[in-house]
């Protein structure tokens, strides 16, 4: 099967819909409305002025492309360079899992997910289980991407040398694995995920070579294999990030792996401010990996990472021996750790392997010790972090459940501690002037162009 590769695919996609039983699209196709109308009209007259593309929510700039309704797609869609696609409110993007190369949408110019709390943009499978599709693989010339209420799953299928990814030499220049289900690699393009679902995921949910990005309000669940490892945040050189107000429950390998590899005289070293976020049951799957669990940090990284609570995860804050955080430049404390296990306190003690400690941290001496007291969440009895099976009924996290409450109890002792003697990344925001030119016609849908990390707080953990 020929892949797709230029945009003009995706924008015969949006044309043909009414002929395909696979997918029911009228997206707007705005080069469908230039000079196509008869009896002296350009066919303009039900989208707008000539000026801007018109749907039932808003007005996008001329020569957009938009997706208005839910989409099944059986080969991978490009954007080139300079164009933008903005997804509606709503749509569902559904990939097809039995094909001869796996579908991803590669974005080598921008993207705009403008979902909502009640009606988020979905990208996800025909049959719903990992690696059913590749994933969102940005470009070295991507200027803007924008993932607001989005949920992204099944993702991180192993590319071909026909996949879109490979042809534009973007994450993998070997077939030897799976791509991440977001992949952001410009180190002048800007990126935000922002109140979105990555979940059951097969490698990497995130894999960041390179951008402005701010991280906020998300939910990283599920994420990974035992073959392969799998990480919720992975950063290597070349970014400025804010990562602020996460849940990670139950990645692979590690819940943020930071470092500063690939820096080079063109990719600038990394700088980012991580803090309030909660982090749970990560690393199990990797015991035999002496890497897997908490927060891996390596390559002269040197981030502000305090305020960040983790709870019952392999290990606690590690480093290699060799070439591990640049602990003169960076802010590494006070963070959190609990431990549910006297495995697990073994594994974060002063003493451990390869572990950083700092007396101003908080942590378990003692299996239960400082229980955090999540709203509603109960660990399960057979807990084992290094448990190598995924199957809960051998000590494997149980699957995410969106009814648990991690925020915390009015009693819990992660309410103080923490610090707010630093400054973000970006204290007034990311600006996406792609979103910028868009006209909500309903206040309902109406989305800020800017996106900022909220304050910092004294409590550990997500607000």
């Amino acid at each position: 099967m020929k892949k797709i590769s230029t945009f003009a695919a995706l924008l015969l996609m949006a044309a043909a819909a009414m002929f395909s039983t696979s997918c029911e699209n009228d997206n707007i196709n705005p080069y469908d409305y230039v000079n196509n109308g008869g009896n002296g009209s350009d066919g303009n007259e039900n989208q707008g002025s000539k000026d801007v593309i018109t749907t039932k929510v808003a007005e996008y700039p001329v020569g957009s492309v938009v997706w208005t309704k839910d989409t099944t797609l059986s080969q991978s869609v490009e954007i080139p360079v300079g164009a933008s696609l903005y997804i509606e409110p709503g749509v569902t993007v559904t990939c097809k899992s039995e094909v001869q190369v796996p579908v991803e949408i590669v974005v080598l110019g921008n993207l705009y997910c403008l979902g909502t709390a009640e009606k988020p943009v979905v990208f996800t499978s025909d049959t719903r289980k990992p690696a059913d599709w590749g994933g969102i693989i940005c470009g070295y010339n991507s200027e803007e991407v924008v993932l607001n209420h989005v949920d992204i799953a099944y993702a991180g299928a192993t590319p071909t040398e026909s996949s879109a990814s490979f042809q534009n030499k973007l994450f993998k220049t070997t077939i030897d694995g799976g791509v991440p289900a977001f992949h952001f690699c410009n180190v002048n393009g800007k990126f935000v995920m922002a109140n979105s679902y990555f979940h059951d995921n097969y490698n990497d949910q995130t894999y960041f070579t390179g951008g402005q990005g701010v991280i906020i309000n998300n939910i990283f669940a599920d994420s990974g294999n035992a073959a392969d490892g799998g990480e919720a945040v992975n950063v290597k050189s070349g970014c400025k990030l804010d990562v602020a107000n996460n849940l990670i429950y139950n990645a692979c390998t590690n819940a943020l792996k930071l470092s500063n590899a690939g820096n080079s005289e063109t990719v600038p070293l990394t700088e980012m401010t991580v803090y309030n976020n909660t982090i749970v049951n990560c690393g199990w799957r990797r015991s035999k990996n002496k890497k897997g669990g908490s927060i891996w940090v390596e390559k002269a990284a040197k981030p502000i990472l305090v305020n960040n609570l983790i709870y019952d995860s392999r290990f606690g804050l590690k480093q290699p021996k060799e070439d591990g955080v640049d602990m003169q430049n960076s802010r590494l404390t006070p963070n959190y750790y609990f431990a549910s296990t006297e495995t697990g306190v073994t594994q974060m003690a002063k003493d451990a392997s390869l572990g950083i400690w700092w007396d101003s941290d908080i942590h378990s001496t003692k299996a239960g010790e400082g229980n955090p007291l999540f709203k509603n969440f109960t660990q399960t009895p057979k807990i084992n972090i290094n448990c190598e099976v995924d199957d809960p009924e051998e000590g494997a996290p149980m699957a995410y459940d969106k009814s648990w409450d991690f925020s915390l109890a009015a009693n819990s002792p992660a309410l103080k501690g923490g610090v707010i003697d630093f400054s973000r990344i970006f204290p007034s925001g990311l600006a996406f002037f792609g979103m910028k030119k868009v006209l909500f016609l309903d206040s309902v849908n109406d989305q800020n162009y800017y996106f900022t990390t909220p304050l910092p707080s004294v409590k550990f953990g997500r607000n």
